[in-house]
């Protein structure tokens, strides 16, 4: 290297470790113009989805009619936690109509960014807006991928300009600093991934949990039948390719250029064929565009058109970084480093946490999935019915979810990157009881209402804006038909007991438990 070129690497856009901006192995320094360009898009496009579930369904899960309201819970909350314990902005204000503006707000600030905005200072309001989201979202926002989109989102900041605006206008570099942060989360995300799948099931180990997770996962799509139904075989070789793409093809994103794109192209592919194999929510999409960090332009700029391609050339030129900025970018590098110790941590432990956050604003996780696999598949059937007396002969109507399983009939839906955040947590109530999952009487009790915000997360009201008189929820087994069942259905079930005892409006213990969890009992009715 010359002593030109060794000055422009140092000086260039100031970054902390010179290495970062030469090429391993002897090659051409990497740039990461289109990287950023792409990766933001992607991000913009997972924020979009995420805000579109809180418009549609944020008043029935957290509205003040909901299944979980936000206001009484923050007020419950906030004297003893605080906002710097449970940081969110509806600490200030849950009311319907803040929830409703700030879920449109978002939807909008992410339409842009998928649309082309890069700023800083849109970047940090989304993820502002979302964190407030998840820490009022309760049981409904308790996911993994919402800790991971958060902290994608957080270093996301750090990859924008602060006085930009559009896409390939700003002279500022993107940062190989947050680009090395990025992939600092693919390992964690992906390596921790496959530990706890190893320490938690001993089906990992033998390779046999595909045998079952295609009909047990959450919320299956109709490939999931085809794929459960394969021999035992494939199922043995899906599990040994998880293996690998889990737990060794991570330590490979931190390596020469060629090496990582191999890594990330693997991490990617993967990536698609569960998106292929079932409905798991943005989780796998928001892992694909963090794994965008993998590669660099050299790989990106064959699907930039000639005008995109001489834009940067002329930007690459002209590449600034101010000394504010390194001194930022700095500070994060640290930030991060320092809150990496409770996660690595955690990963080494043999007592490993899935889905663990260890700050109050979700910096630096844990990540894990399906760290054990269920063998068989049960569902919360609801019903309700109108006749006044109970009987033998009582005509019970079900309630259909908009994905969940119910009627045997149904074709499994695809609904990827979209979440029904209440059919998922029906999945999880199925898992256990009324215990662990209460909600589910709000849920039984809200019915008897015919609360409008609550029946619009069905997909099928049996008794429209005239409520039933009673309400019920039974625990079936389902399986999946083979394929080409003359039946023509796509599920088996057989019913295993009660799930909740028929309840009524006068029922005697119901207006005691739904006062008991600080929600509000309707005298009026609606």
């Amino acid at each position: 290297m010359t002593d030109a070129s060794a000055q422009a690497v140092t000086t260039v856009d100031g970054e902390l470790v010179r290495s970062l901006r030469i090429g391993w192995l002897g090659g051409p320094a990497s740039s990461y113009w289109f990287t950023r360009f792409v990766l933001l898009r992607a991000i913009g496009f997972i924020y979009s989805v995420a805000f579109l579930v809180l418009v549609q369904q944020g008043p029935g899960l957290i509205g003040s009619r909901g299944l979980l309201p936000a206001a009484p819970f923050l007020a419950r909350v906030w004297p003893a936690i605080g906002f710097w314990k449970l940081p969110t902005l509806f600490f200030f204000d849950a009311s319907d109509a803040a929830l409703r503006l700030c879920s449109w707000l978002g939807l909008a600030l992410s339409l842009a960014v998928l649309l082309g905005a890069e700023n800083a200072v849109v970047m940090a309001a989304l993820w502002a807006l979302y964190m407030s989201f998840c820490h009022s979202g309760q049981t409904f926002w308790g996911y993994g991928w919402e800790i991971l989109l958060l902290e994608v989102g957080f270093l996301s900041i750090f990859l924008c300009p602060v006085t930009s605006l559009l896409p390939l206008r700003s002279r500022v570099a993107p940062s190989s600093i947050v680009i090395w942060l990025l992939r600092w989360v693919v390992f964690r995300l992906m390596f921790g991934a496959g530990m706890i799948k190893i320490r938690g099931d001993s089906c990992w180990t033998d390779l046999t949990c595909l045998a079952y997770h295609y009909e047990t996962q959450p919320v299956p799509n109709p490939l999931s039948r085809l794929l459960h139904q394969a021999p035992l075989g494939f199922h043995r070789a899906g599990v040994a390719f998880n293996h690998f793409v889990e737990l060794f093809v991570p330590w490979f994103v931190f390596g020469p250029r060629r090496v990582r794109h191999v890594a990330g192209a693997l991490i990617v592919g993967f990536q698609t064929f569960l998106i292929f194999s079932g409905n798991l929510s943005f989780l796998n999409w928001l892992t694909i565009a963090v794994t965008l960090s993998c590669f660099d332009d050299s790989v990106l700029k064959a699907l930039m058109p000639r005008r995109v391609l001489a834009r940067v050339s002329v930007l690459q030129a002209q590449r600034t970084q101010s000394r504010a900025q390194q001194w930022t970018t700095a500070v994060l590098a640290a930030l991060v480093l320092v809150l990496s110790y409770a996660p690595i941590a955690n990963l080494l432990s043999p007592h490993q946490a899935m889905n663990t956050s260890f700050d109050p604003f979700h910096l630096v996780n844990s990540y894990g999935a399906f760290g054990s696999i269920g063998r068989e598949r049960d569902e919360v059937i609801i019903e309700g019915t109108r006749d006044a007396v109970l009987g033998p002969n009582t005509q019970w109507q079900a309630y259909e979810f908009p994905c969940k399983p119910g009627d045997v009939r149904r074709r499994p839906c695809v609904i990827t990157p979209y979440h029904y955040r209440l059919d998922w947590q029906m999945w999880f109530a199925a898992l256990g009881n009324v215990s662990r999952e209460p909600w589910i009487v709000n849920l039984a009790y809200k019915l008897l209402r015919a609360e409008p915000t609550v029946r619009a997360l069905l997909a099928h009201d049996p008794f429209g804006k005239m409520p039933p008189r009673y309400v019920r929820a039974d625990r079936y087994r389902y399986r999946f038909t083979r394929l080409g069942d003359p039946s023509g259905d796509w599920w088996t079930r057989t019913r295993v007991g009660p799930y909740l005892p028929t309840l009524s409006l006068t029922h005697p213990g119901l207006r005691e438990f739904i006062e008991a969890h600080g929600w509000s009992w309707d005298e009026a009715g609606r």
